[in-house]
């Protein structure tokens, strides 16, 4: 009988499952020097959140490395890839990505990977970000609210991806299109108004026509429309490269939630209608779209406190209810799995991470399905403790988190020191 370092056993998906090395050594039983008793819950892999602004290093006052990361074991997250546009300076080339990436080093309480940024000028940056090993590239087609991380427009996205397709990189884009004329008024509703999904739709359209011209692998992040889920499907028909994402509160917020949450709700794209929420709902379901982040993307309250909601920072407080959020929907446990984990594995070339199966990094996740997560401002790990579902009681709770084949995190209590490690990519 194999001896392992840790035996997992009585989980009602996975009856027994073996950890050597801090590796995933059998799916079997055996003995161990640790046993966990996971009867009654569920065992998936550790959640790989592909959408998440740390702001660090310039702009930890808005969260940081080590309470979002800490907030991120704590909802059965084990690694996440930092967004590169609000630290300061911005991860546009390799002297900011070393700055950022000695910062996750000594902070980070999970496994991480660095967005690179895609940016007017920068386009000789894109090699040296590559040898360094940044997950992909970020690329605004509208402006990103970040004075040192400008918008691209359709010349420079197109040169960008055609460089970065020769690297082997993917480029993610924020698809929406800047729509001044309709900027009026100082309400919520002035807001959604002036980014209808039509700007959305025009821009993943644009972005989808130079991914097939050039060859670039291309990823929409934060889908907010079910129209938009359908351009990205159909153009996968086609043979483009192109997948897409969604977020939580796309799923489970609509654009009436503004009127009741009020800042705390803000984001971009906007939140949608309700008939907009339940059809992107049916394409989740579908399998049309392939991964949700939480596009947590946080900031001091001071900066959500004003009467112009256009001046309001617009970003959700997200990462920490990802995974129950999912649960919440009702969703099944194998979909929430390949959309938090084994899709993002896939689409990313991590294979290492996010997967059940000998070999793979024993990132893992404890969850009780019949369990319930109330949400109150005591319970986020946060800088800010604000969150938009702030008061709910969501169906499921994570119980444990385990990095590497350890325990970081159980019933909610953090356990040992950071040890988060960058995630290598594999071409």
């Amino acid at each position: 009988m194999p001896e392992f370092d840790l035996l997992i056993r009585g989980a009602a998906n996975v009856p027994a499952l073996g950890i050597a090395g801090g590796r995933i050594a059998a799916l079997a039983e055996g003995t161990a020097r640790e046993e966990i008793d996971a009867t009654g819950l569920l065992l998936l892999p550790g959640v790989i959140d592909a959408h998440v602004h740390f702001n660090e290093p310039g702009r930890a006052d808005w969260e940081g490395i080590a309470t979002g990361s800490r907030a991120c074991a704590a909802g059965g997250t084990t690694t996440f890839f930092d967004m590169p546009l609000n630290a300061h300076p911005p991860t546009c080339d390799a002297a900011s990505f070393d700055l950022k990436r000695a910062a996750m080093e000594r902070a980070a309480f999970v496994d991480f990977a660095l967005w690179g940024g895609l940016v007017p000028g920068n386009r000789d940056d894109l090699e040296p970000l590559r040898d360094r090993g940044v997950i992909g590239l970020k690329a605004f087609m509208a402006g990103s609210g970040i004075d040192d991380f400008p918008r691209v427009d359709l010349p420079i996205l197109r040169a960008g991806m055609k460089r970065a397709a020769g690297l082997g990189l993917m480029v993610a884009v924020h698809a929406e299109f800047d729509r001044p004329e309709l900027q009026r008024g100082w309400s919520w509703r002035h807001f959604v108004a002036s980014r209808p999904i039509e700007s959305e739709l025009a821009a993943i359209q644009a972005a989808v026509e130079i991914a097939g011209e050039t060859g670039c692998a291309l990823h929409i992040v934060h889908v907010s429309s079910a129209a938009g889920v359908d351009l990205v499907t159909a153009a996968r028909a086609r043979g483009v490269d192109v997948t897409c994402e969604t977020c939580p509160h796309y799923l489970v917020l609509n654009e009436e939630d503004l009127d009741r949450l009020g800042a705390v709700a803000k984001c971009a794209p906007p939140l949608r209608p309700e008939t907009e929420r339940r059809a992107l709902l049916a394409r989740l379901r579908a399998g049309e779209i392939s991964t949700v982040g939480s596009d947590h993307s946080p900031s001091p309250w001071s900066m959500k406190s004003d009467t112009d909601f256009f001046k309001i920072w617009g970003g959700i407080s997200g990462c920490q209810h990802l995974l129950v959020l999912l649960f919440d929907l009702e969703l099944e446990p194998e979909l929430i799995a390949r959309l938090t984990a084994s899709n993002v594995a896939s689409r990313f070339r991590i294979p290492q991470k996010g997967c059940i199966v000998p070999g793979a990094n024993a990132d893992l996740v404890l969850v009780d399905p019949k369990g319930q997560t109330e949400v109150t401002s005591g319970s986020l790990r946060y800088r800010h403790p604000h969150s938009p579902y702030g008061g709910q009681r969501l169906r499921g709770r994570v119980v444990r988190t385990l990095l590497r084949g350890r325990t970081i995190c159980l019933e909610d209590r953090l356990i040992g020191e950071p040890r988060g490690r960058l995630v290598n990519r594999r071409s």
